[in-house]
């Protein structure tokens, strides 16, 4: 699990009743990071906590630091997180695949664009043909036109419906 996914998975609360803790009604607890509390002094948050007495601070991870007295790794592991390095493989194949993203929303633009052009061809020559003579030169010419867009649109909508 990466660091963000162990936030989502466990709240504050949660943390803290892993050793023992339990906040009262207010979200206050007896800090474990300091001695001579006589009401709680550290208030617990859906995501962080912070004590108002010693001033300690911070999310689950710095919680799980203190109290093990461990560096961020081993909180991280024993949060369920696993490390690992990053190796050539991964960061390639990681790249690989946002340029194959990038290329494939690239080529949805080109798509999109063409079918707009071609909308707009259509409308053109169907404009045209209703203003010319029926089956003179320019009426043959827009009517010919006007069927290769068609043609070109129904080959965009397969594309479009194979995608």
């Amino acid at each position: 699990m990466t660091r963000d996914e162990i936030k989502q998975n466990n709240s504050m609360i949660d943390v803290i009743g892993r050793y023992g803790l339990k906040p009262n009604r207010a979200g206050f607890i007896s800090c474990p990071f300091h001695t001579g509390d006589r009401t709680p002094s550290m208030k617990i948050y859906k995501r962080d906590y912070h004590c108002h007495a010693c001033g300690a601070n911070g999310d689950i991870f710095s919680f799980v630091m203190g109290m093990e007295h461990c560096d961020f790794k081993t909180a991280f592991s024993i949060l369920g997180g696993t490390y690992e390095k990053n190796t050539f493989s991964s960061e390639l194949a990681r790249y690989q695949l946002e340029k194959r993203r990038k290329m494939a929303q690239k080529e949805l633009e080109k798509q999109q664009a063409r079918k707009e052009l071609n909308n707009s061809l259509i409308t053109l020559y169907r404009a045209y043909m209703k203003r010319s003579e029926p089956f003179s030169e320019v009426w043959c010419d827009c009517y010919n036109a006007l069927q290769y867009q068609l043609y070109i649109q129904s080959e965009i909508n397969e594309m479009e419906a194979w995608w």
